[in-house]
C-alpha cells in the first residue's frame, strides 16, 4: 500500500499519538487536532499529510458522538456556526494548499502558543449569554483554521466552554460542527489535490487505532457526572495550555 510513513518508527509514533488524540476527542470533543497536529507535525514531514489524514481519521469519532447526542444538539446554532465555516473553509484550504509549508508551520506554532495562552487564562466557570450574530462569526475563524490547520476548535471551544452546556451538548455541539466541517473538507480538499492515495491509504493503516481510542473515550465519558466533566474540561483546557506554551 503507498502510504507516506517512510518507516515503521514513524508508523508506529504515529499510532502512539492517535491512541493518546482519540480518547480525548471522544471524551470531550475537542483535543485531537491540538494535541496530534502539534504532535505529529514533529514526526512526519509534511504538514498536509497530518492534516488530511487527521481529518479522515476523525471521521467515525464523529459521527459516534453525533448519533449518541443527537437530542442535545442545538441544531439551529450548528446550522449558523457551519454557515461562517462554510465562509472560512474554503480559505484556510488554499492557504495550505500554496502556501509556503515553513511559514505555515511557523503561523502554526505561534497560533497554538496563543491559544495556550487563552486557555491558561479562561475561567473554570462562568456562563456567557451569546448574540446569535456572533455564531456564525466564530464558525468563520474556526473554518480559516481548519482549513489551514486541521486545527478549528478553539474559538468553538472558547465559545461553548463560556456558555455553560452540559457535558453532553457541549461535546454534541462541537462535534456536530467538525463533522459537518470534515464533509465540507472532503470535496474541497479533492478539488486541491490534497486527498492523494497515499494520504487515503495511511488513513486506513491507523484507522484500528482510532476505532479504540473512540471506545475508550465514550466509555469514560458515559461514566462521568456532570461535575466531574466539568472539571476534566477545565484541566484539559489547562493542561494543553501549559503544554503548547513549553512546546
Amino acid at each position: 500500500m503507498p502510504t507516506f510513513f517512510t518507516s515503521w518508527p514513524q508508523y508506529l509514533l504515529t499510532c502512539l499519538v492517535l491512541l493518546l488524540a482519540q480518547p480525548i476527542y471522544v471524551l470531550f470533543g475537542f483535543g485531537a487536532g491540538l494535541i496530534a497536529v502539534g504532535s505529529l507535525a514533529m514526526v512526519l514531514s509534511d504538514i498536509k499529510d497530518v492534516v488530511v489524514m487527521m481529518m479522515l481519521v476523525s471521521l467515525p469519532p464523529e459521527i459516534l458522538v453525533v448519533i449518541t447526542s443527537r437530542k442535545e444538539i442545538s441544531w439551529k446554532g450548528v446550522g449558523l456556526a457551519c454557515a461562517g465555516v462554510a465562509v472560512g473553509l474554503p480559505a484556510g484550504t488554499l492557504a495550505l494548499e500554496h502556501g509556503d509549508p515553513t511559514i505555515i508551520l511557523t503561523i502554526l506554532g505561534v497560533f497554538l502558543v496563543l491559544v495556550g495562552l487563552a486557555f491558561v487564562l479562561l475561567p473554570s466557570r462562568g456562563s456567557v449569554s451569546w448574540p446569535v450574530w456572533s455564531t456564525p462569526v466564530v464558525g468563520v475563524l474556526a473554518g480559516a483554521l481548519g482549513g489551514m490547520f486541521g486545527t478549528a476548535g478553539p474559538p468553538l471551544i472558547l465559545y461553548y466552554r463560556l456558555a455553560g452546556m452540559s457535558k453532553g451538548a457541549f461535546r454534541g455541539n462541537l462535534m456536530a460542527i467538525f463533522l459537518v466541517m470534515a464533509l465540507l473538507r472532503l470535496p474541497t480538499y479533492g478539488v486541491t489535490g490534497l486527498l492523494t492515495l497515499p494520504r487515503l491509504w495511511s488513513a486506513a493503516a491507523v484507522f484500528p487505532v482510532v476505532l479504540l481510542g473512540a471506545w475508550l473515550g465514550n466509555r469514560i465519558h458515559l461514566d462521568l457526572s456532570e461535575r466531574t466533566f466539568q472539571r476534566l474540561v477545565a484541566a484539559a483546557l489547562a493542561a494543553i495550555g501549559v503544554l503548547l506554551l513549553v512546546r
